[in-house]
């Protein structure tokens, strides 16, 4: 890079020197133009040590960051503050605390580091403390964009819209409500602390905004559920960029309207835009979600055709590839993907392999690639053991069912929650223990008891064995957790009429109907040359409805040419016109 013997170097040279060291962020430069500058005694030069202080730090070296800012025996406050800054960064608050003490003059730099830094790392609530602290210690208001931006992200994560309002105020009294970047920010933390209204009043009130104003809207009308309203405001918008469709993309997808996300997607594609590794994870999540494998395997030859154009392979669109082969039944796919990721693998792929073979009813499967997942020293999460109890309970597997939960917080110290005693009980509850599964109910701590999770699993298998006074007791703590679900209570009067007891059953549909409360149709879709097809019980809106029904015909005659009986034991619950069915 550069041969100290024969050079002589004026201070702009040396100072380009470390500007170019900063930019590759080499440390083996760095440590040689730190040799030159202490032989010359160009290290005395405050400017040129500042620099190589920032260099060091900038290259993430800690011991000789540090030499540096101890060796030069003039320290300004921007030396202090590349130190403090460089703390920070890393998270090293307790070093950052001691420097930030012993400094004998602070400015605003020292103050917006430590905030930043405090935000960055999740410590909202000491941020925040951070920035009160700074104004009782500076006498007044000691702000400016930086700060108000880190405070107002602070205040967002914490979901405090009080302060987050207090803080606005601030920002207008200041004068800083014109500002394009902080009003971003507002748009979003508003968005964020679930204000959509507050978010579109400061939209609408900038007389300048850019991409990220725009984005920043479609992403809140995308996080409060608004869609229309945020494809309206991505219509208007007059310059669109990569983040922008993602963000529209995403919003589909996460309100559950996954066919549209995939129309979003065809369009941004069509507009000539290149999609990110966060765009393809947005869209083979909607692939997943509606197991569209067709469609997920093109976006698959899009991501390897596209491999090129930058870094979409890397693990989020790998696990986003390994769950849509999994959701969408194709194990075989999935773990071929999985084996090809030696070096990227984190805790989410294995994850993903052991969810999605639990998913296929291939239990055996999941502990295999469980104990792999020892073996390798990958350190097991709650998700981990969700996807194995989900395992064993699809195969049956209730010792080691017992076992897995018996050994999750003694042998990993993962604290078991109410999903993971739901999934038990279902385990046992399809083995009929349901007096063991009552008894881990009653075992477990008081604010996971009456968990609804735990007492639905409990009421499912109290209908595939039909014990009445379980299945009672169940319902009643589940229609005061969720007076509202009506599945609950169309599930205790089929295990009424199952035991022939009508006038149960009967008393639970008028309960219902006293309530206001309507079983929603059954529902179910087939994926069919990349199309998704929906049927509804009872409708006849399908465009193919008549030869579907009789198609349904012909295989009902072939059932019962095999003996297949219909059950017609609900004559006196059913009405002609009702949704009220029972299985």
């Amino acid at each position: 890079m550069f041969h100290t013997d024969v050079i002589t170097f004026t201070i702009d040279n040396l100072s380009s020197l470390i500007s170019n060291c900063v930019t590759v962020k080499s440390l083996k430069h760095a440590k040689a133009l730190h040799s030159h500058l202490i032989k010359t005694a160009f290290f005395l030069d405050v400017f040129l040590a500042n620099g190589l202080i920032d260099l060091y730090s900038k290259c993430g070296c800690v011991e000789s960051t540090h030499k540096a800012f101890d060796d030069l025996p003039i320290k300004t406050t921007r030396s202090w503050n590349t130190l403090l800054s460089f703390y920070c960064k890393k998270g090293a608050f307790n070093e950052a605390y001691k420097l930030f003490d012993k400094m004998p003059q602070k400015n605003l730099v020292s103050y917006n580091s430590f905030i930043s830094g405090l935000t960055r790392h999740g410590s909202y609530e000491e941020a925040v403390k951070f920035f009160r602290m700074m104004q009782k210690g500076c006498g007044g208001l000691v702000l400016d964009e930086f700060t108000l931006g880190s405070i107002v992200g602070s205040c967002s994560c914490l979901g405090n819209v009080k302060w987050l309002r207090q803080v606005h105020g601030v920002a207008v009294i200041v004068g800083f409500h014109s500002n394009v970047i902080l009003n971003n920010a507002l748009i979003d933390a508003y968005g964020k602390c679930g204000e959509p209204h507050a978010s579109f009043r400061i939209f609408r009130s900038m007389l300048e905004k850019d991409v990220v104003s725009w984005t920043s809207m479609v992403v809140t009308y995308s996080r409060a559920s608004r869609i229309e309203d945020a494809c309206k405001v991505f219509d208007e918008m007059r310059i669109k960029n990569m983040v922008s469709w993602t963000a529209l993309i995403t919003g589909f997808v996460k309100n559950g309207r996954c066919c549209e996300a995939l129309e979003v997607f065809r369009g941004m594609i069509e507009e000539g835009v290149m999609p990110s590794a966060q765009t393809f994870v947005s869209v083979l999540d909607a692939c997943a979600s509606e197991a569209l494998i067709g469609k997920g395997k093109q976006v698959h030859c899009q991501i390897i055709r596209g491999r090129s154009s930058g870094n979409l392979f890397n693990v989020y669109v790998c696990n986003a590839l390994i769950d849509m082969y999994a959701k969408c039944g194709d194990m075989k796919s999935a773990e071929n993907l999985f084996e090809m990721m030696i070096h990227v693998r984190d805790v989410v792929s294995w994850n993903t392999l052991i969810n999605g073979f639990a998913q296929n009813g291939c239990g055996e499967d999941s502990l295999v690639v469980f104990n792999r997942m020892v073996e390798a020293n990958i350190e097991p999460n709650h998700v981990t053991f969700l996807g194995l109890l989900s395992a064993c309970n699809h195969a049956g597997l209730v010792n080691e069912g017992l076992e897995l939960l018996d050994s999750m917080e003694r042998r990993y110290g993962v604290k078991a929650q109410s999903d993971h005693y739901a999934l038990l009980i279902d385990l046992l509850g399809r083995k009929n223990k349901l007096k063991e599964a009552m008894c881990l109910i009653e075992k477990v701590s008081y604010g996971t008891k009456n968990h609804i999770a735990m007492w639905g699993a409990l009421l499912g298998s109290c209908r595939v064995h039909g014990n009445l006074d379980l299945a009672r007791k169940a319902a009643e703590a589940l229609f005061e957790l969720e007076p509202e679900n009506t599945g609950r209570y169309v599930m205790l009067s089929n295990i009424y009429a199952a035991s022939g007891r009508w006038g149960d059953a009967n008393n639970i549909r008028n309960v219902m109907k006293e309530r206001g409360l309507k079983k929603e149709p059954a529902c179910s879709w087939i994926e069919l040359k990349n199309s998704k097809h929906e049927f509804v019980a009872k409708a006849k809106s399908h465009p193919q409805i008549d030869e579907i029904y009789e198609v349904n015909s012909k295989l009902v005659q072939h059932l019962m040419d095999v003996g297949y009986q219909p059950c017609l034991s609900y004559p006196s619950l059913l009405d002609e016109d009702d949704d009220f069915y029972f299985s």
